[in-house]
């Protein structure tokens, strides 16, 4: 076991040579800012908590979780506004490529208990999606309102702080959607789009557990590894990597 964890410690090494970024303290002033926490939810969080969520504790996962919190609970303090993506889905619905997971009635679909509180505050909104990116899972099929677009656009929101799981999946593909929504001008006021980088979190699948599970090789997922890659796609497309959030 050790000698794997050292050769992807060395691989991780290389790739952060080749792929670099530069997460930089960033402080919002007194920019118009929300917080957007992205599916900090118990079927992928908490521990043995259906078919996505971590099988042991997870240091990566659980400083996300805190981060988290500790971000919104200064946010709510500020009065400033929080939005939540719950990843939710119908029973038997499958979300391809995966397996059953955030099923409604589950709980797996309910944020974490450290962000339980959310669900009360007047200045949060939770928005429950059934897909990896939220700015989609946000479009209304009937109507074709953007409930997150609209969010944003009547506050007049010029900054975007993004954390939560997976970095380089369900994070990743929201980020990438807001940066083109913002070079489209579909949201005038929006400037800046800021990933916290200890606000965010992916899993982690070995070879020898998907050896174990009996998964195709294509499903191993380095958790370090997916985590910096996930960072540095962001940041090339035109993300700020925040090492620490100030005001």
């Amino acid at each position: 076991m050790s000698k794997t964890l050292t050769k992807l410690d060395l691989t991780l090494a290389e790739i952060e040579t080749a792929l670099p970024i530069a997460p930089q303290p960033y402080i919002i002033a007194d920019r118009p800012t929300g917080l957007v926490i992205v599916d900090v939810v118990n079927g992928f969080c908490t521990l043995g908590f259906g078919a996505l969520a971590p099988v042991e504790p997870n240091e990566q996962i659980s400083t996300m979780v805190s981060e988290s919190d500790r971000l919104a609970q200064t946010f709510v303090e500020r009065g400033l506004p929080v939005i939540a993506f719950l990843d939710t889905h119908e029973p038997g619905k499958p979300e391809p490529p995966y397996p059953a997971h955030c099923e409604k009635g589950t709980g797996e679909e309910e944020l974490v208990p450290e962000l339980q509180w959310l669900y009360n505050n007047p200045l949060a909104t939770l928005v429950p999606k059934d897909c990896i990116n939220g700015f989609i899972g946000s479009i209304n099929i009937q109507t074709q309102d953007n409930v997150f677009l609209d969010w944003v656009s009547d506050r007049q929101l010029e900054t975007l702080i993004v954390v939560g799981i997976c970095t380089d999946i369900c994070v990743m593909d929201f980020v990438l959607t807001m940066l083109s929504v913002r070079n489209h001008n579909l949201v005038p006021s929006l400037k800046d789009v800021v990933v916290y980088d200890r606000g965010c979190a992916t899993y982690n699948l070995t070879a020898e557990m998907v050896a174990e599970y009996g998964l195709p090789k294509t499903a191993i997922h380095p958790q370090k590894i997916a985590h910096h890659t996930g960072l540095y796609t962001m940041s090339q497309r035109g993300a700020i990597i925040a090492s620490s959030i100030g005001f």
